[in-house]
C-alpha cells in the first residue's frame, strides 16, 4: 500500500507505478497524495489522478491491484481542496490514504484553522470510513480515538519512521485496547518488516517505561491485523495457509537455537530474523524470488539504470 509524491510529475505517474508493479509481480494499493503545497492547479491535477487511478483499478477488478485517494496531511489541505476531494471520491467504493497528525505542527495548524483536532476534523468531514488508513495518529486525544473507532477506520503505525522525524510515538497501545484496526507499516523508512516488528515492540517499552508492554499487540497488528486490512480492499484471502487463499507467501531460511511452537514463534521471528533471511518469495502463485535471486527480472540492470536516474535528479538540486 503505497502513497506516492511527485508534485511535477502526477498526471500517469499511477500508472507508471502500477505498470513496474505488474512486471515485478507484486499486489499493490496506490494512490496520489494530494496537496495544496504548490498551488491549486497541482493539487486538481492530484485529484484528477487519483480518481482516473481508481476508476481503472475498479474497471479492471484484479486484487494484484486497487487504488486509494491520497491526500497529504490536514494542514497541506485546505476547506477548498477537501471538498473538491470529497466530491470527486463519491462513488468510488474506496477511501483516503492520509497522513494524520504525525507532527505536532499538524494539530497546531488544524487548531488554529479549525478549532479542532486533526482526526476530529476529519471526522467532522466525512473523510473517515472502513476503507481509509489514517497514518500514523500520534498527537491525537481519546475523543479523536473513540472517533476512529466509531468509524471502522484504519490506522497504520510506522515506528522507525516517527522516531526518524522525531515526531513522538503514536499511543498505539491505549488504541489497541479500543479494538480499533491498527497494522504495522514503514512510511518508506525500510523496505524490512521485520525492522518494523523490531523497533515498534521497544518504542512503546521506551516510552511507556514498562518492559512488560507490547509483546502481544506489535505481532497482532503485524501478522493478523495487516491481512485484515488488506482484505478491505480485495476480494480474496491473504496471510493464511488454506485451500482457496491467495498464494502470497515467503520462505525464510532461519536454523532455530531452540524448538519453535505456537507459543514462541512470534519470538523467534522477533529476536532471530530480519528481511536477509528470506529465501523465497511467491505472489499470487508466482515465484517472484528463488535462492535469494529475483526471477526473470534483470536486477544488475535494473540498479545501474536506478543510479543513472539518481544521478541526473541530484543534478537538479
Amino acid at each position: 500500500i503505497d502513497h506516492h509524491a511527485s508534485s511535477y510529475a502526477i498526471t500517469g505517474s499511477l500508472f507508471k507505478i502500477a505498470e513496474a508493479a505488474e512486471y515485478i509481480g507484486i499486489r499493490s494499493n496506490l494512490c496520489y497524495e494530494t496537496s495544496d503545497r504548490d498551488g491549486e492547479k497541482i493539487a486538481e491535477e492530484g485529484i484528477a489522478e487519483n480518481v482516473e487511478f481508481i476508476k481503472y483499478c475498479s474497471k479492471k477488478n484484479d486484487d494484484m491491484l486497487k487504488g486509494m485517494f491520497g491526500l497529504h496531511a490536514s494542514m497541506t489541505i485546505s476547506e477548498k481542496t477537501l471538498d473538491k476531494c470529497l466530491n470527486a471520491i463519491s462513488g468510488l467504493n474506496t477511501g483516503f490514504h492520509v497522513h494524520c497528525a504525525e507532527g505536532i505542527e499538524d494539530l497546531e495548524d488544524s487548531r488554529a484553522k479549525y478549532g479542532k483536532g486533526v482526526i476530529e476534523r476529519w471526522h467532522d468531514a466525512g473523510v473517515l470510513g472502513s476503507k481509509t488508513i489514517a497514518v500514523h495518529c500520534i498527537h491525537i486525544s481519546e475523543k479523536e480515538m473513540d472517533m476512529l473507532k466509531e468509524k471502522d477506520t484504519i490506522v497504520v503505525h510506522n515506528p522507525e519512521s516517527n522516531m526518524g522525524n522525531a515526531v513522538g510515538a503514536s499511543p498505539v497501545l491505549e488504541m489497541f485496547e479500543k479494538r480499533i484496526l491498527l497494522g504495522l507499516g514503514t512510511d518508506g523508512y525500510t523496505a524490512d518488516m521485520m525492522e518494523s516488528y523490531k523497533v515498534g515492540n521497544i518504542i512503546h517499552k521506551h516510552v511507556k517505561g514498562d518492559s512488560n508492554v507490547a509483546w502481544g499487540e506489535i505481532p497482532e497488528m503485524l501478522f493478523i491485523n495487516n491481512r485484515k486490512i488488506v482484505e478491505r480492499f480485495i476480494d480474496g484471502q491473504v496471510g493464511i495457509l488454506k485451500e482457496g487463499a491467495l498464494a502470497d507467501i515467503i520462505i525464510v531460511d532461519y536454523n532455530p537455537p531452540t524448538e519453535i511452537n505456537k507459543d514462541n514463534i512470534n519470538s523467534h521471528l522477533l529476536f532471530g530474523i530480519n528481511g536477509r533471511f528470506v529465501d523465497t518469495t511467491i505472489v499470487n502463485g508466482r515465484v517472484l524470488m528463488e535462492d535469494r535471486k529475483l526471477v526473470d527480472i534483470d536486477e544488475e540492470r535494473m540498479m545501474a539504470r536506478s543510479r543513472e536516474l539518481a544521478s541526473e535528479v541530484w543534478k537538479r538540486f
